[in-house]
C-alpha cells in the first residue's frame, strides 16, 4: 500500500498507556510512605518533625538528580534513562521495608527520590515526541495529573484501606509487593517503548505524519538520532529573555509544589493524630482530594486546548486557566477550615480544593513544552529541580508547624501559598522560548 493512502497504525495509544502507567506507578509508590508513617512513628518513636526530615531526604535527592537525568533523557533518549529510573525507585521503595534503623530508612528515601527525580521530565519529552500539537496539552493533563493522582488515590485505597486495613497485611509485606510491581513495569516499558515514532518498528509513515501534525516529510531514524541536541548546543542557544520567563515559571512551580506537599506526605498522619482514624478510614478519606486531582488533569488539559483554539491567544489562555484554578483552590481551602473538626466534610472540601489547584499542572506542562522546544526534558527537569526548594523545605516546615502550632496552621499556610501561586501566573508568558531557533544554533556550531 502506498504511504499516501495507508491507514495510520496505532502505536501511540500504547505509548500513551505506558506513559500513564509510569505516572500512576510513580505516585502509587511515592504516597506509600505517608500511609506507613503512623506505624513507623510508633515503632521507632518518631515525631512529626523527624518524619518531616525523612521526607526532606527524599526531596533532597529528588532535587539534586533532576537536571543530570533530565539532560540524559534529552541527549541519550528516554528509553534507557526512564527504564533505569523505574528500576532504581522500585528498589528504593523495597528498601523502606528492609530498613531497620532511621539511617537506613533515610537512604531508602533518598534512593526513591533519586529514581523518581526526572521521571516527569522524561514523560514531558515523550509527550512532545509522540503526541500531535493540537491535543498535546489534553494528553499531558491525562499523563501528568490524572494518572498520577489516580496513583496517589490507589495508594490510599489499595495500600491503606485494602492491604493494611481489610487484609491486615504487615506493612513491610505490602511494600515488597508494590516494589515488585514496579520492577515488572520497568521490564514492560523497556520492551514496548522507543524514543520516537521513527525508531519504533511498528509505526508506519502515516502514523508518524499524524503525530507530527503536518504534511512535512518524516525524517528517518538516522536523521532523528543526528538531530538530538548536545549539552553544548543546549547552553549555546539560551536567551536572556527566555531565562527571565523561565524564572517566573520556576517561582510558580515552587509555590505549587510547596502547597501540594500536604496531600502527598501529611493527610493520613493528620487524620490519625487529630481525628484518631484507623487504616481503612484514613485510606478512604485521604483518597478524596486525589479524586479531585485526577479529574483536574482532564479538565485542565481540555480547558487549555479549548481556550487556545477559541481565542487564538496562547499566553492568556494558559495563564488564565492556571490563575483561576489556584485562586479557587485558595478560596475553597479557607472555607473548608470552618469544618476542620469534621474529617469527612473537611476532606470532601479538599476534593474541590485539589480539583481547582491541580488543573494548573496541565498548564505548567504545556508552558514547559512551549518554551523548551527540543530540550523540553532538560527544561522540565530544571523547573522541577528549582521546585526542590519547596520539596525540601515544606516537609520540615509542615512537620514543625504541626508539632508546635497544630495542623490548622499548616492548612492556613497552604491557602496563602495558593494565593501567591495564582498571582505568579501574571508574570509567565508561554510564547517566549528559552532557546534561539534550532537553525541559529546549527549555524553557530
Amino acid at each position: 500500500m502506498q504511504s499516501g493512502t495507508e491507514r495510520p497504525t496505532n502505536v501511540r495509544t500504547r505509548i500513551f498507556a505506558l506513559a500513564c502507567g509510569t505516572s500512576w506507578l510513580l505516585y502509587l509508590h511515592r504516597y506509600t510512605f505517608a500511609l506507613i508513617k503512623p506505624q513507623i512513628a510508633e515503632e521507632w518513636h518518631l515525631g512529626s518533625d523527624d518524619l518531616g526530615l525523612l521526607d526532606s531526604g527524599f526531596s533532597l535527592c529528588y532535587t539534586v538528580c533532576q537536571v543530570p537525568l533530565g539532560v540524559a533523557a534529552d541527549t541519550l533518549g528516554v528509553h534507557l534513562v526512564l527504564t533505569g529510573m523505574i528500576v532504581v525507585w522500585s528498589i528504593g521503595l523495597g528498601m523502606h521495608a528492609w530498613a531497620t534503623t532511621t539511617t537506613q530508612l533515610w537512604y531508602a528515601r533518598g534512593l526513591l527520590g533519586a529514581g523518581q527525580s526526572a521521571v516527569f521530565a522524561a514523560l514531558n519529552r515523550i509527550s512532545r515526541q509522540w503526541f500531535a500539537p493540537a491535543v498535546r496539552t489534553t494528553l499531558q493533563g491525562f499523563v501528568a495529573v490524572t494518572a498520577g493522582r489516580i496513583g496517589g488515590m490507589s495508594a490510599n485505597l489499595l495500600f491503606g484501606s485494602l492491604l493494611l486495613g481489610l487484609f491486615d497485611l504487615p506493612w513491610r509485606t505490602a511494600v515488597y509487593l508494590f516494589a515488585g510491581l514496579g520492577l515488572a513495569h520497568a521490564a514492560a516499558f523497556f520492551v514496548l517503548f522507543r524514543n520516537t515514532p521513527q525508531e519504533h518498528p511498528r509505526v508506519n509513515e502515516a502514523e508518524a505524519r499524524l503525530i507530527a501534525g503536518d504534511d512535512a516529510t518524516v525524517p528517518n531514524v538516522a536523521a532523528v538520532a543526528a538531530s538530538r541536541m548536545t549539552v553544548r548546543q543546549l547552553l549555546a542557544g539560551l536567551t536572556s529573555r527566555g531565562l527571565v520567563n523561565l524564572l517566573a515559571v520556576n517561582v510558580q512551580m515552587i509555590l505549587s509544589t510547596f502547597a501540594d506537599n500536604i496531600y502527598s506526605n501529611w493527610i493520613p498522619l493528620f487524620l490519625w493524630q487529630v481525628h484518631g482514624l484507623g487504616d481503612t478510614e484514613r485510606g478512604a478519606y485521604s483518597a478524596l482530594p486525589l479524586f479531585g486531582g485526577a479529574a483536574a488533569g482532564v479538565i485542565g488539559g481540555l480547558l487549555n486546548d479549548w481556550f487556545i483554539r477559541r481565542t487564538g491567544n496562547r499566553r492568556w489562555s494558559r495563564s488564565g486557566v492556571a490563575m483561576a484554578g489556584k485562586g479557587m483552590a485558595a478560596l475553597l481551602l479557607f472555607t473548608a477550615l470552618a469544618w476542620y473538626d469534621r474529617p469527612y466534610v473537611f476532606c470532601t472540601f479538599l476534593f474541590f480544593v485539589k480539583l481547582f489547584g491541580d488543573w494548573s499542572l496541565a498548564t505548567t506542562w504545556g508552558v514547559v513544552t512551549d518554551i523548551g522546544g527540543r530540550a523540553t526534558a532538560t527544561v522540565f527537569a530544571l523547573n522541577n529541580a528549582v521546585a526542590g526548594v519547596a520539596l525540601v523545605g515544606a516537609p520540615a516546615l509542615f512537620g514543625y508547624l504541626a508539632k508546635e502550632f497544630g495542623w490548622y496552621s499548616v492548612f492556613v499556610t497552604v491557602g496563602v501559598t495558593y494565593v501567591l501561586c495564582a498571582l505568579s501566573w501574571l508574570a509567565i508568558n508561554c510564547t517566549i522560548p528559552l532557546f534561539e531557533p534550532t537553525e541559529a544554533n546549527e549555524r553557530r556550531e
